[in-house]
């Protein structure tokens, strides 16, 4: 190699670290621009660490170029307005930076190179909350990527079913905000109230103040549509890019974890805008601030110095590593330990205690579950479980009970000593030995025994391996050693001299625990380590003291055990008594955060405290949920999901959960009567735009119609008042198409019926010839339904009356049905079978509309057919995926399952086997969500694609269909196997362009529920006869047991 080859091959590595590093840079940080960040690289030295330094510095010191003077003004104004409701303190001090960075890249919004800011509109044109250009391309943008469903039915509202809100694009966060302080009536009712005085723009010195009052003017249109709308999700697409304004600007260098700060901060202003023009001489309280903040009193020691300051905070941060419950929490937070340090060879104790003077009626507490991991460079998560009440009581926390908080933390503490010294005592006990692992003492004491009174075995053990002879019969291995052990292994385990009964229960650790009492072992057992030479006295001796031991040993086990119980019961019970549940506050919502640092999504838990019950908030959709389900989500420690905030009420004060009610007349007000009048006139159009909509629709769905149908409904409909037979007829015909195709379906076992009765058609005629056939026939599906479905065979497959009786169909749908197929004009075989043909046909229609529920005819039929198209998709899926065709199985079986689920809501024999049919939907899942990710890791372009592709269009369409039903824990299983693949990924170096495709992708993974997704139809198959169909049902089924593909002829 030359000089010169090996300064380009230094460069090229050079260049590589210093594009790593830039890449790792614009994770963290979330810097973009190129020139800082070589800067950043030249002034550290290619040191990480201190480049993220700087590069954080630098972006809080340095602002953007469009920010302007009023911004200042806005900033200056702003601060002195803080200053008198006292100052609010950051209480999460450095970690807070390091929270905000980790939440910024799970939530960054997907189009990072848009480089507008909000900051360099005029004023007048940030007031305009209808949107400019740029927001409308944005809003074209978002919809091509989270659409709405084309049909608006699937759009409308349920009665008065909550409303959600719609993904714009990664805006879990907000929704999960808005729709938790949304469902306080308390909170709602003051930002509809909300009245902008008149020339208040005029009076407005910045943009900040515009802005602030656009967004107070978009929270209220928002929130009365989510009142009174009749669409079955909002768009809040113009508050949220609000937000993204503010969050780009110099501002707020913040990101969205800031988000409800921030929005309170918003809030707030526009209140004060408000009271300040209506008052310009008096000072009013602000609602946000009597709502949502409190005071607490921070007092202690430093140095050696006493201090005492009163501060102000909104959410109250609680650290999740090292606690197990949010009481843990709350002590941590309110008692920071005392501290010893040395100045000038005195020792000086520093320590701070917490105690709230005030508590706001919403609490809100802020769990920090995302740390920077300064060895790795990237934020990371925490996943540790953390359980919280349904209600707490916050006595212990007030200052005016801190007396007797500290009382009793005193208690605690002992309480806590002596259930240490115990616990340490029980460890002895439990983990016995010299040895660095130590074993149950009670166990070895019945080792030691079982080791005494088992006897010699004839042969002596170094011959075991070679000379012993196997009994005919085999010997209980469950409860010895294998007998085939080298004298070697057995020599390995032995004890050495002075470990006593140690070693021996290491190597009997296999054996079955057995009483005492039982007799010994037989002459035939083999061989276990006895003694050579032990005398029935020495036994004895030996069985008196083990068993005496071993009952003592028990006894001081189950004591310290209760003792230990005992004191855990007295710490749970310290805080209970009437003194210290004055103050309870009750859990309203829980904000779930699933995924990794990098990347996630956002729902919301939140308490229906008119029904009672919780309800899930998942962007456009909103559904029943429960406590357990809330656990499940919220606790953390088994999932990628887990709380990051709590949101407490005060449960003394009922007006915060009270409905709006008339002013004169004291009666509840409902929907639409509760807005002003403003919105009233706002929600009603847009609700006249959407039934717009919806007959728009309907008639274009009218039109696609076929003509002939068209002649036919009206032919129908000029016919209705003249002739009621004639009516009905056409009604029949026209509703029981389905019931024809399955007359053609068994043809055959029909015209066997017929051929069965050909004496009778011979001796007495066609009616009684159809009268015979139709009582054999019937009896024999009946006989045929009898028979319960096997693994290979399921006899609803062969006949529709099968189905019906084996669901329970009323006798007029059996008969009518089986008249129907001897009615079947394609039975014209013959002489004798038209004649029973038209015999049928006649007492066909003389079944008038008294006689037939022909609405319950037509779902029964339908029922069949969408059992008999289950069956053709999960054959068909099956056949797919056993020749090697996952992403054909997938699309088929995908639909016979939710297919499937239709059926089964009206009974078990209904529809197919659903264990089944998921199991291998699963199978097909996990295999293309690895195949997918192999294509992925390629790094290859076209591969990419590919792999992303199959996910977008296959598994995550899927996914949504899992996530959106009652999940199996199966199913959950293989969901989380999923998702947690593609985060694996987040922990690799990769090429920044791989990164930036990750980054797009991860939030439509992990967010199952704002995209309107649907998964392609399945290519159209032509139903089988019922004897082709159930024999390739007994094939594929019996191939499943088998590994040979299926080929069915």
């Amino acid at each position: 190699m030359t000089a010169g080859e090996s300064r380009a091959e230094r460069s090229g590595d050079n260049n590589k670290t210093s594009c790593l590093i830039i890449s790792q840079l614009r994770e963290i940080t979330g810097v973009h621009d190129n020139q800082l960040l070589q800067k950043a690289i030249q002034i550290s030295g290619g040191d990480i660490n201190q480049a993220v330094s700087f590069l954080t510095g630098e972006s809080a010191r340095e602002p953007d170029d469009g920010s302007s003077a009023n911004e200042a003004e806005s900033e200056s104004s702003g601060a002195t307005d803080n200053q008198s409701r006292g100052s609010v303190i950051d209480l999460t001090g450095d970690e807070k930076e390091d929270l905000q960075k980790a939440i910024a890249l799970s939530l960054r919004d997907s189009d990072k190179k848009e480089s507008g800011t909000a900051e360099n509109q005029d004023p007048d044109q940030a007031g305009d909350v209808s949107g400019g250009e740029s927001k409308a391309g944005l809003k074209r943008r978002r919809c091509e990527a989270w659409g709405d469903s084309p049909n608006p039915h699937d759009r409308k509202r349920e009665d008065k079913w909550p409303v959600g809100l719609k993904n714009v694009g990664n805006t879990c966060w907000f929704s999960a905000v808005i729709q938790s302080l949304f469902q306080l009536p308390v909170f709602r009712r003051l930002v509809l109230s909300y009245k902008v005085p008149q020339n208040l723009h005029q009076a407005c010195r910045s943009h900040t103040e515009l802005r602030n009052l656009a967004f107070m003017q978009e929270l209220r249109c928002l929130f009365a549509l989510m009142v009174a709308s009749i669409r079955k999700y909002a768009d809040p697409s113009s508050a949220v890019e609000l937000l993204k304004d503010a969050f780009r600007s110099s501002e707020a260098q913040q990101d969205v974890s800031e988000f409800t700060h921030k929005l309170l901060d918003w809030l707030e202003d526009a209140f004060q805008l408000t009271a300040s023009a209506k008052n310009v001489h008096k000072k009013t309280q602000n609602p946000m601030v009597e709502l949502f903040y409190g005071t607490f009193l921070a007092e202690g020691i430093h140095d050696g110095k006493m201090f005492s300051n009163i501060e102000t905070f909104g959410q109250y941060p609680l650290q999740v590593n090292g606690f197990d419950d949010l009481h843990e929490c709350l002590e941590g937070a309110m008692v920071v330990g005392e501290i010893e340090t040395l100045h000038s060879d005195q020792s000086v104790r520093s320590g701070q205690e917490n105690w709230f003077t005030k508590l706001p009626p919403v609490l809100t507490f802020e769990l920090s579950r995302f740390e920077f991991n300064q060895s790795l460079g990237r934020p990371e998560k925490i996943h540790k479980k953390l359980e919280f009440p349904g209600i707490v009581y916050m006595d212990r926390y007030l200052h005016k009970n801190k007396e007797l908080t500290r009382s009793r933390r005193e208690e605690v503490k002992k309480l806590k000593e002596q259930s240490m010294v115990l616990q340490q005592r029980l460890e002895r006990y439990l983990n016995y030995g010299s040895g660095r692992s130590g074993f149950p003492l009670a166990d070895m004491l019945q080792y030691v025994w079982e080791f005494a009174s088992t006897k010699p075995s004839i042969v002596p053990p170094t011959q075991d391996t070679v000379t012993t002879s196997f009994p005919k019969s085999p010997p209980d291995t469950s409860l010895t050693l294998p007998v085939q052990t080298s004298l070697a292994e057995l020599t390995a385990t032995e004890p050495t001299e002075g470990t006593g009964p140690v070693g021996t229960a290491q190597l009997q650790r296999a054996t079955l625990h057995k009483p005492f009492t039982q007799s010994n072992p037989p002459m035939e057992t083999p061989a276990h380590p006895a003694p050579r030479n032990i005398t029935a006295q020495e036994l004895a001796f030996l069985d008196n003291c083990l068993q005496r031991w071993r009952a003592e040993v028990e006894n001081d086990i189950t004591d310290l055990k209760n003792k230990i119980n005992a004191i855990k019961h007295s710490i749970d019970q310290m805080y209970t008594d009437s003194l210290m549940c004055q103050v309870p506050y009750r859990l309203h919502a829980v904000l779930v955060h699933e995924g990794q640092a990098s990347a996630g999504h956002y729902w919301a838990y939140i308490y229906d405290h008119s029904e009672n019950s919780w309800l899930k908030y998942n962007d456009l959709l909103v559904a029943v949920s429960s406590w357990d389900e809330l656990q499940r989500d919220s606790y953390g420690g088994s999932r990628n999901a887990s709380a990051y905030c709590l949101m407490y009420i005060n449960d003394n004060l009922p007006q915060l959960i009270a409905e709006d009610t008339d002013v004169e007349t004291g009666q509840s007000l409902r929907s639409i009567h509760t807005l002003p009048p403003e919105l009233v006139e706002y929600v009603r159009e847009d609700n006249r735009h959407f039934r717009q909509e919806l007959e728009e629709w309907n008639d274009e769905q009218v039109r696609k119609i076929p003509q002939k149908e068209l002649v036919a409904m009206s032919a129908e409909q000029e016919a209705g008042g003249s002739a009621a037979e004639e009516e009905s007829v056409a009604s029949q015909q026209t509703t029981c198409c389905a019931s024809a195709k399955h007359a053609v379906m068994v043809k055959d076992q029909t015209a066997q019926a017929i051929e069965k009765a050909a004496t009778s058609y011979e001796n007495v005629g066609a009616k009684a010839a159809l009268k015979e056939a139709f009582h054999e026939e019937y009896s024999r599906l009946f006989d045929l339904a009898k028979d319960e479905p096997t693994p290979q065979n399921d006899p609803r497959l062969q006949h529709v009356l099968v189905y019906f009786f084996q669901n329970k169909a009323s006798k007029r749908v059996i008969e009518r049905t089986l008249l129907e197929q001897f009615a079947d004009k394609n039975l014209s075989y013959d002489e004798r079978s038209i004649s029973i043909m038209k015999v049928a046909q006649t007492k066909l229609n003389l079944i008038g509309p008294s006689d037939m529920d022909m609405k319950e005819y037509k779902e029964w039929h339908n029922d069949y057919s969408l059992f008999r198209k289950v069956s053709v998709y999960f054959l068909t899926g099956l056949e797919c995926y056993q020749n090697g065709k996952c992403r054909e199985s997938l699309t088929y079986l995908v639909h016979a399952y939710h297919s499937n689920l239709k059926l089964l809501k009206n009974g078990k024999k209904r529809g197919v086997d659903e264990t089944l049919i998921g199991y291998y939907r699963r199978k097909c899942l996990l295999e293309l969500n690895v195949h997918a990710a192999q294509l992925f890791e390629s790094g290859n372009e076209s591969d990419v694609a590919e792999g992303l592709s199959i996910m977008n269009d296959q598994v995550i369409p899927c996914m949504h269909l899992i996530v959106n039903h009652e999940l199996s824990e199966e199913d959950l299983g293989a969901v989380e196997m999923m998702r947690n693949h593609w985060c694996s990924f987040l922990g690799e170096d990769m090429d920044s362009h791989l990164q930036e495709k990750l980054t797009e992708f991860l939030p439509r993974l992990l967010d199952c529920s704002a995209e309107v997704r649907i998964l392609r139809e399945p290519p159209k198959i032509r139903p089988n006869s019922p004897h082709d169909l159930c024999n390739r049902f007994a094939a594929v089924m019996e191939s499943i047991h088998s590994t040979s593909p299926v080929t069915v002829k």
